[in-house]
């Protein structure tokens, strides 16, 4: 048996994994890889899928919820572009690598963008708490989980603005008010289904009233709503997957159910980490990632025992980022508690070693 600790595309259960399947060889006489988006069936998929979203995160009326495609990287730009208003400028809290980008592509648009808080000075290893939001922006931007380094807000900001957040990475992870938010955007690779497609939760009264001079119609979320994401040829199989995968969670004890799974993997994991000599944790105690937990051996000397031993359990997906080093160890809704006992057992096995 593999434990899959990758960091995405993301582990799936296994009967969905079986269901993708047989509906790859059969889904309706026809492959779902052949059949027209446009078929009544597969129009079925799609109302289906957003209901299913809509239950899962008890959204609001006066909410719209799509799939597009092109990922978060899009989504700094989608989002920034249908935010824009007479002010032309955003404030954004910089927690890593994904922030960085949604900042970079903000300020392409046309959008002054005003960094109001950052943790870049102590190289992305907490939230920011201490900060003041400016009053004459547009709209406050933030990425609740950051994937790389193994942060994630556990209070998310106040303010009367429009808040907008991506959630590519603890979107259905855990419990959230959708109605404190006006725009949220979240590739599906995590918790939702395969690579391909980008979920978009939005207020319908922030649609159409973009100021920016350039809106190209794939961009204009108002016009995704219209074509109930139909506006061009979706990302069939990543959204029927999705489907299976929301019908497996809403099975298994839904959200809320998946929220008190979560914080029992993450306290497994960081115990360990805090009480064996050979670990350290890599971010502050208190804004660690219940999904990705990034942690350092204290002696480096021992990189290549400590990597034999995980591989040798089964364990594929943990070094950290490229940007970063160490190990992440990423535990998305899919991964059962098990794998991550395995991980602590080979932990264990590593200090009796020491």
């Amino acid at each position: 048996m593999k434990h899959n600790f990758g960091a995405g595309p993301c582990i799936l259960p296994q009967e969905v994994f079986q269901q993708a399947a047989d509906a790859v060889l059969d889904f309706n006489g026809l492959s779902i890889l052949e059949v027209s988006h446009r078929h009544k069936d597969y129009v079925a998929v799609m109302d289906e899928a957003i209901n299913l979203v809509k239950t899962a995160l008890n959204i609001p009326r006066g909410y719209s919820t799509v799939f597009l495609q092109g990922g978060a990287s899009l989504g700094f730009t989608i989002a920034a572009i249908n935010m824009m208003r007479e002010n032309r400028k955003a404030g954004y809290i910089n927690t890593g690598t994904w922030a960085t980008g949604a900042i970079k592509e903000a300020k392409k648009v046309g959008i002054e963008v005003d960094v109001f808080a950052s943790s870049e000075d102590k190289k992305f290893t907490y939230i920011p708490k201490e900060y003041s939001i400016p009053a004459n922006v547009d709209y406050i931007h933030f990425t609740s989980n950051n994937t790389i380094y193994g942060t994630q807000f556990k209070e998310f900001p106040k303010t009367n603005l429009p808040l907008v957040c991506d959630m590519s990475s603890d979107i259905f992870s855990k419990e959230i008010n959708i109605a404190d938010f006006d725009l949220i955007y979240a590739g599906a690779q995590k918790n939702l289904g395969p690579a391909g497609a980008t979920l978009y939760i939005v207020k319908d009264e922030i649609l159409g009233k973009s100021t920016s001079p350039f809106m190209p119609t794939y961009l204009d979320l108002k016009q995704h709503v219209e074509k109930e994401s139909m506006l061009n040829t979706p990302p069939v199989f990543s959204i029927y997957v999705s489907l299976l995968n929301l019908k497996n969670l809403l099975a298994s004890g839904g959200v809320k159910e998946m929220g008190r799974k979560n914080e029992a993997k993450a306290k497994l994991l960081y115990n360990e980490i805090d009480s064996n000599p050979a670990f350290k944790g890599a971010v502050e105690t208190q804004d660690r990632s219940n999904m990705n937990v990034t942690f350092l051996l204290n002696d480096e000397t021992r990189e290549s025992e400590f990597d034999t031993l995980w591989k040798g359990a089964g364990i594929v997906g943990l070094p950290g980022h490229r940007s970063v080093g160490g190990y992440r160890a990423s535990m998305y809704n899919a991964l059962p508690i098990e794998s991550v006992q395995v991980l602590v057992d080979v932990m264990k096995e590593f200090a009796r070693k020491g």
